[in-house]
């Protein structure tokens, strides 16, 4: 499954992993919001991107879709571990406008 819940302390986190695109987002978006929908103490979705090896428009797709669905619960979304390109997209979009967004913490030696 290329994704995979944790609960914990009212915050679900979606650890993403592959690709996302048109192949593989119904199968992420319906995981997420059944989740979601099913656990009422959540109060923070994250989406972490670590493991996310390609993105095309279908992840920005994937984000505007978890974001209409928590803002209007009154929750909010976060988005992590972006890579810089990814990163860039996002901004690009005006994601970071509805949810924190931020890159991987990358380590240069």
């Amino acid at each position: 499954m290329p994704v995979t819940l944790k609960n914990r302390n009212g915050t679900l986190t979606a650890f993403i992993k592959g690709e996302i695109d048109h192949h593989t987002v119904p199968e992420i978006r319906d995981a997420i919001d059944d989740a979601f929908v099913s656990i009422e103490s959540i109060n923070l979705l994250v989406l972490d991107f670590y493991d996310v090896t390609f993105m095309d428009s279908s992840g920005v797709g994937l984000v505007m879709g978890r974001y209409r669905l928590v803002s209007g619960k009154g929750k909010k979304l976060k988005v992590s571990n972006l890579s810089k390109r990814d990163y860039t997209i996002m901004k690009m979009s005006g994601i970071e406008k509805l949810a924190e967004i931020n890159q991987k913490n990358e380590v240069y030696i």
